[in-house]
């Protein structure tokens, strides 16, 4: 028997990528190949690139220099780039950094399997030319669903699949292998956006907004509930559109708690929500419904209303201010994150200020800050009034100094609180969790002064006792484990 072919994905960016390293590893898997975590041990070395901004585009670039390095010094015969960095650049990436054996575009991902195979016998296959995939899908929402069939959208993979395609095959296996034991995975519950934001690139080369069908989003919910997940994060680039070309833009409300129904589900959290584009009905459901997260993920970018309308959005500090009041009027724990530009092309000192301002009355959980920096294709690379770089710098700095005291200010407001925090690590360093309002990797976390018969994947009840920074300390309460007919808050 020839030795089995070994694959390691090496994934990079955001939630939706690790999604799309799933539908590959389960399209591998199903093909024969045997996945492996180390990609000193694969023979190929498959790196899910991320092509949002510099910092990422350079992390990218230096896994897949990475990877090369181990080549001829072990098992690893060839490196292989895939994802958005991939999809963007196409041919100028594989020009660029001949170190990788192949550069894989997202119409290369039902095929895959045979374009590693290709690569690793030495074989070559062209880089794509990349090309603006707004313009494979139909301009009106409603005439889209007809022609996905023929787009390829990573992590829109088929549920209902036969059995034996798919690890751990059942009735409701999608095309998806799960690539570590946490108890928290990702769905995906659209790709693309319609949103024409001048500082994005993203549109250009994740297309147009496309929602997945409601019950290939359950499907996929009931199976990795069986694969042990306790809480399902969903993903996309804009969650608030959902539905709009299936002819229903307030099919999330009705979806959710669906999903939290699924049994095995402990909590539905739902990330990257537009502020224009937030419904009362949408709130309402976020807030009230039994194991859905009040969790708030508002995509503010800027509260200057100059600034915002060069970004092409809208709103200002009091209409989110007063869109915040509306959520906690509902939810006084519910969780709020959000990031924001500074720096873009014409912000002025008053602008800063504007946004200084919200950000001191916003009461944020946590805050991502951004400096501006071109970014090729967008409208914004086009603008006059551009800042020197150490103007952006200095005033990147200022804000992060009181994103930063701000934050910790907003979890010592916690203190008192009682948490249902999910475990998702015991060891030696202790026992890690986190409650509704803190989201994978970006959000922070809560340490359990106690992990007496706790292990990852169960929900406690907690009261916070203290704060590191972002992060709660909190203490179990005696007797109490949480169950999955309590609230998932």
């Amino acid at each position: 028997m020839p030795e089995r072919r070994t694959v390691a994905l090496v994934t990079l960016g955001c939630a939706r990528n690790e999604v799309d390293s799933e539908e590959l590893a389960g399209r591998l898997e199903a093909d024969g190949w045997q996945l492996v975590e180390d990609a000193a041990d694969a023979d190929v070395a498959v790196v899910n690139t991320c092509g949002f901004v510099d910092a990422a585009k350079k992390d990218s670039v230096d896994a897949l220099l990475e990877a090369n390095d181990l080549k001829g010094h072990g098992r690893t015969q060839a490196v292989v780039a895939v994802g958005c960095m991939a999809e963007r650049y196409g041919k100028e990436l594989a020009e660029a950094l001949p170190e990788a054996d192949g550069v894989l575009g997202f119409d290369d991902y039902a095929d895959i399997s045979d374009r590693l195979q290709t690569i690793l016998s030495g074989g070559i296959h062209a880089a794509h030319t990349p090309r603006d995939r707004r313009k494979l899908l139909p301009i009106s929402p409603a005439e889209r669903q007809e022609s996905a069939a023929a787009v390829a959208l990573p992590g829109h993979g088929p549920t209902d699949l036969p059995e034996g395609l798919a690890p751990a095959s059942g009735p409701r296996a999608p095309l998806r292998r799960r690539l570590d034991g946490s108890p928290v995975a990702s769905v995906k519950l659209a790709s693309g956006c319609d949103r024409r934001c001048t500082f994005c690139a993203i549109p250009s080369f994740r297309g147009s907004f496309i929602s997945r069908r409601p019950s290939d989003v359950l499907n996929e919910t009931r199976w990795l509930a069986e694969q042990g997940v306790k809480e399902i994060m969903l993903v996309s680039e804009n969650n608030t559109s959902y539905g709009k070309d299936l002819g229903d833009i307030r099919l999330l409300e009705s979806l959710l708690p669906e999903l939290a129904d699924v049994d095995g589900i402990e909590r539905v959290r739902v990330s990257y929500l537009q502020p224009a584009e937030m419904r009362p009905g949408l709130i309402d459901v976020l807030t009230s419904t039994p194991k859905v997260a009040p969790y708030f993920d508002l995509s503010f970018q800027h509260s200057a209303p100059a600034v915002l309308r060069a970004m092409r959005r809208f709103g200002d500090t009091d209409r989110f201010l007063e869109l915040l009041d509306t959520i906690r009027g509902k939810a006084p724990e519910a969780g709020v994150r959000s990031n924001f530009i500074v720096g873009f092309p014409g912000e002025t000192e008053d602008d800063l200020a504007e946004l200084e301002r919200f950000l001191n009355h916003a009461r944020l959980d946590a805050i991502g800050v951004f400096g501006y920096s071109d970014e090729e294709g967008t409208e914004a690379a086009t603008y006059d009034g551009k800042l020197d770089e150490d103007v952006v710098a200095e005033r990147l700095a200022r804000v992060s100094r009181l994103a930063e005291e701000l934050v910790s200010q907003r979890a010592e407001e916690r203190i008192g609180e009682t948490v249902r925090v999910l475990v998702e690590s015991v060891d030696e360093d202790g026992v890690y969790g986190r409650a509704a309002h803190q989201a994978p990797e970006t959000d922070g976390q809560v340490l359990l002064t106690s992990g007496e018969g706790l292990t990852a994947g169960r929900m406690v009840e907690a009261k916070v006792v203290g704060t590191e920074g972002v992060d709660l300390v909190a203490e179990p309460l005696p007797g109490v484990l949480g169950s999955s007919e309590e609230a998932g808050r």
